[in-house]
């Protein structure tokens, strides 16, 4: 099914606006009685703005218009001009909401991922919201590992490559040392030769055991 540009407004005590591509399994129509898994992924910053089509052919929503069995229910917000992923977690997350709300949605199967500025986002919303993503996949990002406590008990599977120019190794490799110390919940893999091309984002979101991972990890109920 073909990936659609949408705005989502909502009149709140603080105003929500959000543009946002939506990926559908190309099965949607025919099979009424599925749900789906969802995956929220969230983009770097150079494609922070206000027009959606900066988007097009981009991430994973364009991965997974290009193979017929996707089974995943993809939404990618727009980040708008001068901000970040944390400052918009209240309008993604009111965005998630829609999507559960409106569509065949599996709640207890909605992950996030993200590249770059994105990866810093897929971090904060493992904090932020545990229970409601049951895995987490940060591509090229960063975090706090004075965090780490918080995020023990959430699956995450971070990647990263060791020659990055842009957001040094260590953003995923101090994550994942005070994780592991801990005992957390963590993979990790990390390329060579790509730095922060997109080519890390692709070769991960090609990575066929990332889908097997991440379907076998559910919400606790």
């Amino acid at each position: 099914m073909t990936v659609k540009n949408y705005t989502l407004y909502k009149e709140t005590p603080q105003n929500i606006r959000v543009n946002y591509q939506l990926f559908l399994p190309h099965d949607y129509e025919s099979e009424k009685d599925n749900k789906y898994p969802l995956i929220l992924f969230l983009h770097g910053v150079k494609k922070r703005g206000e027009d959606i089509n900066m988007l097009d052919g981009y991430g994973l929503t364009w991965m997974a218009e290009s193979k017929q069995d996707f089974p995943f229910i993809v939404v990618t917000p727009q980040c708008p001009s001068n901000s970040n992923w944390i400052l918009e977690s209240q309008s993604v997350l009111a965005l998630v909401d829609e999507i559960i709300t409106n569509y065949r949605v599996d709640s207890n199967r909605i992950y996030v991922t993200g590249f770059s500025m994105g990866g810093n986002g897929a971090w904060n919303f493992a904090l932020k919201s545990p229970e409601l993503f049951s895995a987490v996949v940060p591509i090229s990002g960063w975090f706090d590992p004075d965090k780490a406590m918080r995020l023990k008990n959430v699956p995450i599977w971070a990647f990263h490559c060791i020659d990055d120019d842009t957001v040094p190794v260590s953003g995923t490799e101090d994550m994942v040392k005070a994780l592991t110390s801990i005992g957390g919940n963590i993979k990790f893999t990390y390329y060579t030769g790509l730095k922060h091309d997109h080519r890390v984002m692709y070769e991960t979101f090609n990575h066929a055991e990332l889908y097997t991972w991440l379907l076998n990890h559910r919400r606790e109920m």
